[in-house]
């Protein structure tokens, strides 16, 4: 009995991940949310590197959650959308990505947030950076956000989770620092365990020292984002 249900899970799965792909590859964000339903996951993939089936992510997937499909889906879709959009307008350097019903922001070397070598303070560029996010963070309350630290592989291991968790506090305590509430931040940090890039090469090492936000819907916005679908039914 137990290998019939897996097998049947297994094509439902399947399938849900054929329709959903043939369905989205010409859609926008909004339209996405209506046809992705459970297939989620891909938020947890994009904070964490390559590691996002080694068994230890169990926490996280609990504080990203699940994919909102059908017509409340549609609606989040849409409202992520206008805020990706609108973080793209003010920090033109950031890496953003709409991704399942919530948004990536990265940042590293090059996008506008940074650290100076073996420093976890917010110099003065990384502020206006973060001065530009907390405004829109301000404009969209609904949301959750994740902050995720990480290095890359050089130094002890020790010290490079010692230094992914001040760094991912920082940017969390400047956020607060400007008002934001701390109830809607969560702060994880993974030092060098899990690259997104090689650490064989120097880019590869850039690109891994990285912090990674991701901003999600919160219970009042599904709350409303169903309210509002019924009463389009």
């Amino acid at each position: 009995m137990k290998i019939s249900i897996k097998t049947i899970l297994a094509v439902a799965v399947a399938s849900i991940l054929f329709v959903g792909c043939e369905a989205t590859k010409n859609a926008n964000n909004k339209q996405k949310g209506g046809v992705i339903g459970a297939t989620g996951g891909a938020i947890l993939g994009a904070i964490i590197g390559n590691n996002v089936g080694d068994g230890n992510n169990s926490e996280l997937g609990a504080v990203i959650g699940g994919v909102v499909g059908g017509a409340t889906g549609v609606i989040i879709g849409n409202k992520m959308d206008k805020q990706a959009q609108k973080i793209e307008q003010e920090i033109p350097g950031a890496q953003v990505e709409r991704i399942d019903d919530g948004i990536v922001v990265t940042f590293d070397e090059n996008s506008g947030v940074y650290f100076d070598t073996n420093k976890s303070n917010i110099n003065a560029k990384s502020q206006e950076t973060l001065d530009k996010l907390s405004n829109v963070l301000v404009e969209y309350p609904n949301t959750d956000v994740l902050v995720v630290g990480h290095t890359d592989s050089t130094g002890s291991a020790e010290y490079n989770m010692s230094l992914s968790r001040d760094r991912a506090n920082s940017v969390t305590n400047y956020f607060t620092s400007k008002g934001l509430s701390s109830g809607r931040f969560t702060t994880k940090w993974f030092g060098e365990t899990k690259p997104a890039y090689t650490n064989d090469t120097a880019e590869g090492r850039a690109k891994n020292r990285r912090v990674q936000l991701a901003i999600l819907p919160n219970e009042q916005m599904v709350d409303e984002a169903e309210k509002e679908a019924q009463d389009g039914n």
